[in-house]
């Protein structure tokens, strides 16, 4: 398991991605998978046998290309130097050089799949395994080679809250435009709620977004939060009426609508990217089409049951079921690439595996 050099896992505030590889590790290995976890930092506190690229964690280079680049050089030699059935890459650069790798190559893409990651991804290697989180991740980067579709997994020890809440509306992400904060504190002035915000701000673009949009829009109904760590975070969520996902963007995902819904907190958000997979409208939250249904979704959303919200992440989005998933996609993924072999005037492996191959990789 190849991950980012930027957090440890699991990370002590933000961090979506590592949040993510972090339950799947600790699942795999409980279902009885033997896991090398690479990474940065001195420590993991995953079930994996752990082994660092660099010392300190790189989150001060986060947006850099050189830190992955010479991470994955060292993962590389360490992969040659021992021997595994599978290399599951979370990395953006890694699939460049899994291709050269004798073992098969399973990557997970993160992020939204247009523009230049898009045209990237098109020139990967047809012999790496490419799987996206979600439905609408995958209509993005239509023209992918796709191998699978794995919906995240939560790990929460938490407790559901047994009645609706009647705290704040809470939005919680990082301080971006695509994110909408400026749409939150409009349709909670609208609905006449008060509102938390509670982000990221720690890469210069989201401190100056926060600075020259959010924080002239500030007032006494909304309390803005830096940087909280995850335990205030799971506080926040558990006393918010709601969780407000106003996106101007196409989430591959959205970790944290499942955070939300898994401590009974209903999710209240526009209709894009992954929304629809991951809330039940009507059910775990109200899914909305324009902002302006937004205050009106706000008000009705406290008679939605906070246990429903909760048993709708433990049955669709457990780890468990994550970890089971990527196992098919790592046996036949490895058995599809030992078929791809090339023998005397065979085609190379990439050119098999587009035209006889592929049909073998099905959907998690």
């Amino acid at each position: 398991m190849i991950v980012p050099p930027y957090y440890e896992l699991p990370p002590p505030g933000y961090g979506g991605v590592e949040q993510v590889c972090a339950a799947l590790v600790d699942a795999l290995v409980a279902r009885g998978n033997e896991v090398t976890l690479f990474g940065a930092g001195s420590r993991t506190g995953t079930a994996a046998n752990f082994v660092s690229t660099v010392r300190e964690l790189q989150a001060d280079r986060l947006g850099h290309s050189l830190p992955e680049l010479v991470h994955l050089a060292r993962v590389d030699r360490l992969i040659e130097d021992d021997t595994f059935d599978v290399v599951h890459d979370h990395t953006t650069v890694g699939p460049l050089a899994a291709a050269r790798r004798r073992v098969p190559t399973v990557v997970t893409v993160h992020n939204s799949p247009d523009g230049e990651l898009g045209e990237y991804l098109r020139g990967i290697d047809r012999a790496v395994a490419l799987v996206a989180i979600s439905y609408a991740q995958r209509r993005v980067g239509s023209g992918l080679p796709w191998a699978a579709t794995v919906h995240n997994g939560l790990a929460a020890d938490v407790r559901p809250k047994p009645v609706p809440a009647d705290g704040p509306v809470l939005w919680l992400g990082r301080f971006a435009a695509d994110k909408g904060p400026d749409l939150a504190i409009e349709a909670c002035r609208t609905a006449g709620a008060p509102l938390v915000l509670a982000g990221k701000a720690t890469e210069p673009s989201e401190r100056r977004y926060l600075e020259d949009v959010v924080q002239p829009m500030l007032g006494p109904d909304v309390e803005l939060l830096v940087n909280p760590d995850r335990q205030r975070c799971w506080q926040l969520l558990t006393e918010a009426r709601c969780l407000l996902m106003p996106i101007r963007w196409e989430e591959p995902f959205g970790m944290v609508m499942l955070e939300a819904m898994a401590c009974g907190t209903p999710v209240v958000a526009l209709n894009r990217g992954a929304v629809p997979e991951v809330v039940r409208h009507g059910e775990t939250g109200m899914v909305c089409t324009d902002p302006a249904e937004l205050p009106e979704a706000i008000e009705r959303v406290g008679q939605l049951d906070p246990q429903v919200c909760a048993e709708h992440v433990r049955l669709s989005f457990s780890p468990d079921l994550m970890a089971s998933r990527y196992e098919r996609i790592y046996h036949r993924w490895k058995y599809a690439m030992s078929l791809a072999v090339p023998t005397e005037g065979e085609p190379e492996p990439a050119q098999r595996l587009e035209h006889d191959l592929l049909p073998l990789v099905v959907d998690g």
